[in-house]
C-alpha cells in the first residue's frame, strides 16, 4: 500500500498551570486553542509532589487513560477498587454511567499523562470498568534505533490486545539519534504527537519538547525523525461525529443529559448511589 504522508496542521505549546489540589499540568487538548480533537476530550501532562494530587471527584460519559512516566500514583473508587500505578504502567478506566474516585501520588514526585477518550452515545451509560496494564506485560518492539511501547493499536508491524470501546492508537516512542519511524494512521482518524524529550521532525517542520503537533486529516501515515535522542507519544482515534457537551467531569451529548448527570450525582442514583457517603482513604491531603 502506498503511503500518503500527513503533515502538521497545528502546533500547540501548552503552558504549565495549576490543577487539582496543588498539582501542575500542561493541557494539550481541552483549552481555547484546541477544545477537543474527536474522540479526544483532554490530554494533560501532569506532575504532582506529595501530598498534592487529585482527591475525590466524579466522572460520567467517557474514559480516562492514565500513563505513569515517573513515580507512583494510587487510585481508589467508590466501588471498592484500589490500585497502584508505577512508572510505565497504564490504567484505562471506563467511567461509563458513573465513577467517584481519587488519584493521589504515593512517591514524593510523580509525573504522567492523562488522556480523556469520549464514548459514543450508546456506551455512555455502560457499567464502569478497568484495564490495568503493567509495564512488564505491555508489548514493546525495538528495531533500527526505534523503541515503541504499544499501549493500544499498531506500530512497527505489531498490535496490542488492549480493548478500546472507541478505536484508538496510543504508542510511546523513543528514537535514537538519526532514527526515523513511519507510523500508520487509519484513514480519516484524528491524530497528534506530544513530545516528551528532544525535538521531532515531521516533514520540514520541527516540534519541540512539551509541544504537540496536530496532524492533518489527509493521509494514511506520518514519518517522524530526530537528530538526537528523543521521546514522544503518538495518539490517534476514530472520530465519533456526535455532539459533545462537556461540563466539568461529565461529558454527554446534550445539555439535558448534563443536567441529568448533575442531578443523579446530587441525588445519589443512576450510577452514583454511593457518591454522597463515600470518602476515599487516600484523598485527604490536609
Amino acid at each position: 500500500m502506498a503511503h500518503r504522508l500527513r503533515s502538521i496542521a497545528q502546533i500547540i505549546d501548552p503552558p504549565e498551570v495549576a490543577e487539582g489540589m496543588g498539582a501542575r499540568v500542561r493541557r494539550i487538548i481541552g483549552t481555547k486553542k484546541l477544545k477537543n480533537l474527536d474522540p479526544f476530550l483532554m490530554l494533560d501532562h501532569a506532575s504532582a509532589t506529595k501530598p498534592a494530587g487529585f482527591p475525590d471527584h466524579p466522572h460520567r460519559g467517557f474514559e480516562t487513560v492514565s500513563y505513569m512516566l515517573e513515580g507512583v500514583f494510587k487510585h481508589e473508587d467508590f466501588k471498592g477498587n484500589f490500585g497502584e500505578l508505577r512508572a510505565g504502567d497504564v490504567q484505562w478506566m471506563t467511567a461509563g454511567r458513573g465513577i467517584m474516585h481519587s488519584e493521589m501520588p504515593e512517591s514524593l514526585h510523580s509525573e504522567g499523562l492523562q488522556l480523556w477518550v469520549n464514548l459514543k452515545a450508546a456506551d455512555k451509560m455502560c457499567e464502569p470498568a478497568y484495564q490495568e496494564l503493567k509495564r512488564e506485560s505491555m508489548l514493546e518492539v525495538e528495531e533500527n534505533g526505534v523503541w515503541a511501547k504499544i499501549i493500544a493499536g499498531r506500530a512497527l508491524g505489531r498490535a496490542a490486545d488492549t480493548k478500546t470501546r472507541t478505536p484508538c492508537y496510543y504508542i510511546d516512542y523513543k528514537l535514537q539519534p538519526g532514527a526515523s519511524v513511519l507510523q500508520e494512521v487509519p484513514e480519516n482518524w484524528n491524530a497528534f504527537v506530544y513530545i516528551l524529550k528532544g525535538t521531532i521532525k515531521i516533514g520540514d517542520r520541527e516540534v519541540l519538547t512539551h509541544n504537540a503537533a496536530i496532524l492533518s486529516r489527509e493521509g494514511n501515515a506520518v514519518e517522524l525523525s530526530s537528530d538526537a535522542e528523543s521521546r514522544f507519544v503518538f495518539i490517534a482515534g476514530e472520530p465519533l461525529n456526535e455532539p459533545i457537551v462537556q461540563y466539568g467531569p461529565f461529558v454527554m451529548n446534550s445539555y439535558a443529559e448534563i443536567q441529568q448527570a448533575f442531578l443523579d450525582f446530587k441525588m445519589g442514583r443512576n450510577g452514583f448511589e454511593n457518591a454522597a457517603s463515600w470518602q476515599s482513604t487516600i484523598g485527604n491531603i490536609e
